[in-house]
Parts: structure tokens; C-alpha cells; sequence
């Protein structure tokens, strides 16, 4: 073998080792593309299923829109992070955008599993109270200190309804309720825990911070009770909070004799406070994408998005809300070609 021959063999070698590096190296991003879209009024399978309250028909779709991520337990070569980059309607972003630095793909799974289960519960105190049903709010247990005088008495989840037989509606009112007796002072407790009533009695102690501040060992946020069972069906590897807004407008729209689609197909994103406010989300262009290729002729978007949006697909039109209620009239307002004018776009 001549030099020159040698020579050409070994650089053939090491550029194929140097490929096979690059190609199989992984690298620090992951990519965004459409995912897929789900009717949350289709018939069969049923997304949403409310009983003990009246319903009615629906003759259009809502479409939850979602984003197909590179998953947290798997990993993104050069070649394919190249590859998504010049792809239409994809984005590729750095992983610790996306992903907590330190967290693994289990703790991932679980936060975005909670973060929908969140969304699912705001959702329907949003939607019922559109709907024009009661929805009453009470301050609830969130967290119950291992270590102090409610463990084993109290559970997350536990409504607290009255303290020394005054109804508390409020999380301050039982602050202020707790706050008039002494460290040891035992301290009467009305809780529905899954719909059953209770009478706990939890004896207050101090904190190392103040030994004259009498607590319960508790954290509190406000939680809701209300007549109707509403259950969702939503494929469990689907988290996130994203789909607040269509889960809210899909409750209404089956609760409201008016029909809110209306025979359109109606897709759009954007999480939901329990008070109806919408929140801006990721991956809007996506979900853009995505709706237009599932015939989708209106879109709806948190207001705060509209400068994320880049080009728009054809046949499809923006909304930008920042309400519920003002979700529900721009879809009536674009119902009639006299008023859809008037409905806001981004701009």
C-alpha cells in the first residue's frame, strides 16, 4: 500500500468516526412541532362528561390544541437538531428552556400531570360560573406540616368551613380565627373532606420564630364546591396547563343553551385562572399549525401571545382574549358577518 493510499484510508476512517460522533452525540435542545388536537365535544369518547346539571347539544368542535415535544428522557443528535431546524412550524429550543435543570423524567412527568390536573379544576369553576351555576369558595388545606399539630387530623384537599362554629370563607378569616387563641388552645374545625362533614379538633402550637403565635401546621389556598360532577378523559401522556381555556368553553358550552360553536370548528389554547383570566402559553405557532391542518377556521389565543405569533396559515383566524366571558363574545360577534369585523385581531 503506497503512502498516499494509506494516507486516504485513514482519513476515510477518521471522518467516519467523526460522524458517527457527531450523529450520535447528543446535544442540549429539544424541538417543538404540531402535535395532535382533540374534539372536547366529539360524541364518541367523550372528553367531558358533566352529570347532576341540565345539558345540552353542541353541533360544532373545540379543538384542545398540543405541542409535540422531544420527551424529557430522550435525547436530540446534531443531525436531527439540524434537521428540525429548517422543518416549517417547528422550533428548536435549549433543553433547560423546556425542562428543569436537575429534574428527572419521572419528576417532569409527575409536575406536568399536576399542572393539568390544576388546569382540569380551574377549568370547571371557570366554566360553571359562565354557565351561570353556583359556585361557592372555601379556604382548603394545601400542605400539612409533618411535624406539627394537624399531621394525621387534616388532609390536603380539606375544605375548612368554619372554625369555633364561625363560617370561615376566606383564608384570612381563619388566620384571624386561629390568631385569637394561645399556643396549647385547642381549636374546633367544621371540614368536608370528600363530601363528608367533619368535626377535628387540632391543638395549636408554637413556632420557633414566635413562641406566642399559635398555628395549625397548615398551608392554605382556596379551593370550591359545587352541585355538578364534571369528569374529564384526556389521554394521560397529555400534560401541562395549556388547555384551560378550551376545557372551560367546552363546560359552558354543553351547560348554556346557546350554542357556542355553532357548527364551526373552533381550536385554541391558554391557561385559565379559576375567576375565568387567561394566561399566555409556549408554543403557540405550533399549536397554530396544527389547528389549520385539522381544518380549524378560528383560533383563540391569550392576548398576551400575539407577539409570539409569526406567519399564519391561510383559512384560519386569530382571536386574542383575555377572558372567558370575552372568548364567549367574540365567538358570537364572528357568528354573523356584520359584527365579525369588530372582533380583535393581533396586531
Amino acid at each position: 500500500m503506497t503512502k498516499q493510499t494509506w494516507t486516504a484510508t485513514v482519513s476515510a476512517v477518521l471522518f467516519v468516526v467523526l460522524a458517527a460522533v457527531i450523529a450520535l452525540v447528543p446535544v442540549p435542545y429539544v424541538t417543538w412541532s404540531p402535535g395532535g388536537t382533540h374534539d372536547l365535544l366529539a360524541s364518541e369518547g367523550e372528553a367531558i362528561t358533566i352529570s347532576g346539571a341540565k345539558t345540552y347539544p353542541t353541533t360544532g368542535e373545540l379543538l384542545m390544541t398540543t405541542v409535540a415535544v422531544t420527551s424529557p428522557d430522550a435525547t436530540l443528535s446534531l443531525p436531527e437538531l439540524l434537521f428540525s431546524y429548517w422543518l416549517p412550524s417547528r422550533e428548536v429550543l435549549p433543553r433547560s428552556a423546556v425542562y428543569k435543570v436537575g429534574e428527572d423524567a419521572s419528576d417532569i412527568t409527575a409536575d406536568e400531570t399536576q399542572l393539568m390536573t390544576t388546569s382540569q379544576s380551574d377549568a370547571i369553576v371557570a366554566g360553571l360560573r359562565q354557565a351561570g351555576i353556583t359556585v361557592t369558595a372555601w379556604p382548603m388545606v394545601s400542605s400539612v406540616t409533618t411535624s406539627g399539630p394537624s399531621n394525621e387530623i387534616l388532609k390536603p384537599g380539606d375544605l375548612i368551613q368554619a372554625v369555633d362554629d364561625v363560617i370561615t370563607t376566606s383564608i384570612s378569616d381563619v388566620q384571624a380565627a386561629v390568631a385569637k387563641h394561645h399556643v396549647g388552645d385547642a381549636v374546633r374545625l367544621k371540614v368536608v373532606r370528600d363530601g363528608e362533614v367533619l368535626r377535628p379538633t387540632v391543638t395549636t402550637r408554637a413556632t420557633t420564630a414566635n413562641p406566642k403565635a399559635p398555628i395549625l401546621g397548615i398551608g392554605l389556598t382556596t379551593g370550591y364546591t359545587y352541585k355538578p360532577t364534571v369528569t374529564f378523559a384526556i389521554d394521560p401522556a397529555v400534560g401541562g396547563s395549556s388547555a384551560g381555556l378550551m376545557f372551560a368553553l367546552a363546560i359552558t358550552d354543553k351547560l348554556s343553551e346557546t350554542d357556542l360553536t355553532a357548527n364551526r370548528v373552533i381550536a385554541g389554547t391558554g391557561t385559565i385562572d379559576a375567576d375565568g383570566t387567561v394566561g399566555a402559553i409556549g408554543g403557540v405557532q405550533e399549536k397554530i399549525a396544527a389547528a389549520a391542518r385539522d381544518g380549524a377556521g378560528i383560533f383563540l389565543l391569550p392576548k398576551d401571545n400575539c407577539e409570539d405569533v409569526g406567519q399564519v396559515p391561510a383559512g384560519i383566524r386569530l382571536v386574542p382574549v383575555e377572558t372567558i366571558s370575552g372568548a364567549i363574545q367574540a365567538l358570537g360577534a364572528l357568528e354573523s358577518p356584520g359584527s365579525a369585523g369588530e372582533v380583535a385581531a393581533c396586531s
